[in-house]
C-alpha cells in the first residue's frame, strides 16, 4: 500500500501503467474511508471521482491546466494527489485542512468553490484570458449533474457555445448531488446514460461518409442530414450538442481505459467540448453506494465495519425537523401550505412532509431563484408557501426576494436555516449574511426563537400573517430539550420579551446568543452589577416602545448577534435611536466582524470573533463605567 503522505505532486501518476492506477486508486479509497471515519466529511462525491481525479491528473498538467470543481465538495482526491494527504487529521477543522478547494492551500487550487453551478462561468473567464494572453494550457471545469440544473450553469453552458470557447467540460453524472435529482435536465442526462453507443455510431458513420465518391452535391447533402439525423435516432435531443458542444460519452468512469482515451480525445478537438462520465457516488464502501437519499453525501465520524455514525448526545429536536413537522402538522388544516425547497429535502427534513402531501411538495433542484419566485407566484394566487432554504443559498436569490416576493408584498414563509455560524463547511456556508442583506428589504418581517418551544409558535405565526412575507431564522443543530406547549399560538408581530430585569444596562439578542448574554449578566451580578436581557425575537420590525424606554432610562445598551455587524441588527437600534433623535444612550454592538469567518468548531470561531460571556461581560462593564463617569460630570 502508497504512503499517500509522501505525494508532493501529481506528476508521478504519468508514469503508472493500468494495474498501478488501479492500486492508486484502491489505496486512495482506503484512506479516505479511514480518514473521514474520524473527521468526518464529504464522503460519498469523494469516493465517486477517484478513478475520475487520477485520470485527470495522469492527461493534464496543474496546475498550468486548471481544474474547477464545482462545489467542491469533491476535491478530496485532488488534494491528496496535490501534496495534502498529511493534513487530513485536520480537515474542516479549526485552522486545518478545508473541505473545499482553497487558493491559500495549494497553487493547485486555482477556483474556491462551495455553492454550485459558479464553474463554468469563471471556467469561461479563465479561457478568455487564456486566450488573450496567448498562452497554451486547457481549462477543465468538472461539473456534477446536479449542478446543471443551476440557473448560472445553463447560462454559462449558451454564452460559451455561442463563442466555441476551447474548454473540456467533464460531466461527473452520479445522478444525485445531495439528494437524488429531479428536474427535465435530469431525465435528458438519463436518456444519454441509456445512449452510450452514439458515439461509436457517430464515428462508424463518418468513416463511411467518407467513401462516398463525390458524384454531386445531392448525394453529399443526402449524406451529411443522415449524418446530422443519426443523433435524433440514437440520443433524443442531444441537448449538448444543439448547445454548441461536441458531445463524448457517456463512459464509464472508473474505467481508466476509457477515462485515458476519452480524455485524450477531448484535448484534440477544437471548441468547447462536454465529456459525459457516469460514476458511482460512494463507491467502494457499501453503505455510501448504498444511500439513495443522500444521507452519506456529507457526515460526521462513522464506524467503518458497520457504518453507523458516531452522534454526539442532544437534548432537544434537531431545529429542521422541528420547523418541518410544525408546518406538517399545521397543513394538514390548511391546505393553502405547500413546501418548496432547492434540493435539500433530506437536510430540511422535509421526508415527512413529502410523504403525506406529494401534491403540495416540491423539491425544484439546485435552483435557488426558481424556488423563491416560485413561492410568490403561490403566494400570488392565495396560497401559503413555505420556502425551506439554508442561509447561504438564500443569498443566490437576492433579487428574487426584492423583486418578486418584497415589493409585490406576498404572504411567502421563508424557513432560513443554518443561520449564524455552522462549523466545519466554512466561510461559504456560515448563515450570517442574512440579516444584512434582508434588513433593509420593505413589507418582510425577519424574527429568531429563543429556543425551540418559541420556534414552534413563530412557525404558527408565520403561517397565520397575511401581510406580507415573513422570515424565520433558525440555527444548525438542536434545540435545548425545553418543554412544548401543545397548542400553538401566534407571537404578536413586532414585539419583545424581557427575560431577565436589570437597571444598570441592557442586553438584547435573540436566538442563539441568549444564553451568552444570560452567562455574562451572572458574571456582572458577581460585580455588583444587574443587567437586564431582554429576547430581542423581532429583528425587523424591532419593538420601538420598548426601546423608547430604555432610551428614556438612558443605560447602556449591547446588541449581541451571530451575524454580521455592518448592517446588522445593532445598526438597526442605532438607526432607529438616530431616527427619534436619541443620542444620550451608550451602545456597544458585539457580532461577527467585517471579514469572511473561515472553518472550524462553532465554540473557537465565537472566540476567534471575541463572541463569549467573558468578552459581552468586559464591553457591558466598561459601558457601564463609561455612562456612570458621564451621570458625575
Amino acid at each position: 500500500m502508497m504512503d499517500l503522505t509522501t505525494i508532493t505532486n501529481p506528476s508521478f501518476i504519468k508514469e503508472l501503467d493500468k494495474e498501478q492506477l488501479e492500486a492508486l486508486a484502491a489505496d486512495i479509497r482506503h484512506f479516505l474511508i479511514e480518514n473521514l471515519s474520524v473527521t468526518g466529511g464529504h464522503i460519498g462525491p469523494n469516493l465517486g471521482v477517484v478513478e475520475l481525479t487520477i485520470a485527470l491528473h495522469k492527461i493534464f498538467d496543474s496546475p498550468t491546466d486548471k481544474f474547477l470543481w464545482d462545489v467542491g465538495h469533491q476535491s478530496y482526491v485532488h488534494k491528496i494527489l496535490t501534496g495534502r494527504a498529511g493534513e487530513f487529521d485536520t480537515l474542516r477543522k479549526y485552522k486545518g485542512l478545508s473541505g473545499f478547494p482553497k487558493m491559500a492551500e495549494s497553487i493547485h487550487d486555482v477556483w474556491e468553490t462551495g455553492h454550485s453551478s459558479t464553474s463554468l462561468s469563471a471556467a469561461m473567464g479563465m479561457a478568455v484570458a487564456r486566450d488573450i494572453k496567448k498562452e497554451n494550457s486547457f481549462v477543465i471545469p468538472i461539473i456534477g449533474d446536479g449542478a446543471l440544473t443551476g440557473g448560472m450553469a445553463l447560462e454559462a453552458l449558451n454564452h460559451i457555445g455561442h463563442e466555441k470557447t476551447n474548454l473540456t467540460v467533464i460531466l461527473n453524472d452520479n445522478e444525485m448531488s445531495i439528494a437524488p435529482n429531479v428536474g427535465a435536465l435530469h431525465s435528458i442526462l438519463g436518456k444519454l446514460r441509456t445512449a452510450g453507443k452514439y458515439n461509436n455510431v457517430k464515428d462508424e458513420l463518418e468513416f463511411l461518409l467518407r467513401k462516398i465518391p463525390a458524384v454531386g452535391g445531392r448525394v453529399a447533402t443526402a449524406a451529411e442530414r443522415v449524418k446530422d439525423s443519426l443523433k435524433y435516432l440514437v440520443v433524443n435531443g442531444v441537448f449538448f450538442e444543439e448547445l454548441g458542444f461536441t458531445y463524448l460519452g457517456p463512459i464509464d468512469g472508473h474505467d481508466f481505459v476509457e477515462l485515458e482515451r476519452s480524455l485524450q480525445y477531448a484535448k484534440k478537438m477544437e471548441g468547447p467540448v462536454l465529456l459525459h462520465v457516469i460514476t458511482k457516488k460512494g463507491k467502494g464502501y457499501s453503505p455510501a453506494e448504498l444511500d439513495k437519499i443522500g444521507t452519506w453525501h456529507g457526515t460526521g465520524p462513522y464506524k467503518i465495519e458497520t457504518g453507523d455514525f458516531v452522534k454526539s448526545p442532544v437534548k432537544g429536536p434537531a431545529w429542521s425537523a422541528l420547523i418541518s413537522e410544525t408546518v406538517r402538522k399545521l397543513a394538514r388544516d390548511d391546505r393553502r401550505i405547500v413546501a418548496i425547497t432547492p434540493a435539500m429535502p433530506v437536510g430540511s427534513k422535509l421526508e415527512s412532509f413529502a410523504a403525506e402531501f406529494p401534491d403540495r411538495f416540491f423539491d425544484v433542484g439546485i435552483a435557488e431563484q426558481h424556488a423563491t419566485t416560485m413561492a410568490a407566484g403561490l403566494a400570488a394566487t392565495g396560497m401559503k408557501p413555505f420556502l425551506a432554504i439554508y442561509s447561504t443559498f438564500l443569498q443566490r436569490a437576492y433579487d428574487q426576494m426584492l423583486h418578486d416576493v418584497t415589493r409585490q408584498k406576498l404572504n411567502v414563509f421563508i424557513g432560513i436555516d443554518r443561520s449564524g455560524l455552522v462549523g466545519a463547511d466554512g466561510e461559504t456556508h456560515h448563515g450570517v449574511f442574512d440579516i444584512a442583506f434582508l434588513r433593509h428589504l420593505p413589507n418582510l418581517v425577519i424574527m429568531m426563537p429563543k429556543d425551540e418551544n418559541e420556534g414552534q409558535h413563530m412557525v404558527k405565526t408565520a403561517i397565520d400573517y397575511d401581510e406580507g412575507p415573513i422570515a424565520l431564522r433558525f440555527p444548525r443543530g438542536n434545540g435545548y430539550g425545553v418543554p412544548m406547549d401543545e397548542e400553538l399560538h401566534t407571537i404578536p408581530i413586532g414585539t419583545w420579551e424581557v427575560l431577565q430585569e436589570g437597571e444598570d444596562a441592557t442586553i438584547l439578542t435573540f436566538g442563539t446568543t441568549i444564553p451568552m448574554a444570560f452567562a455574562a449578566a451572572e458574571q456582572l451580578k458577581a460585580q455588583g452589577k444587574n443587567v437586564a436581557v431582554v429576547n430581542a425575537r423581532f429583528i425587523k420590525p424591532m419593538d420601538t416602545d420598548l426601546l423608547d424606554e430604555l432610551f428614556a432610562k438612558g443605560k447602556p445598551i449591547i446588541t449581541i448577534e451571530e451575524a454580521v455587524l455592518a448592517g446588522g441588527f445593532g445598526s438597526g437600534v442605532m438607526e432607529y435611536a438616530e431616527q427619534v433623535g436619541h443620542t444620550g444612550t451608550i451602545f456597544e454592538r458585539i457580532g461577527i466582524p467585517d471579514e469572511f469567518i473561515e472553518h472550524g468548531g462553532v465554540d473557537k470561531l465565537l472566540i476567534e470573533v471575541h463572541m463569549t460571556p467573558d468578552h459581552v461581560a468586559e464591553v457591558t462593564a466598561a459601558a457601564i463605567k463609561q455612562a456612570a463617569e458621564r451621570e458625575r460630570v
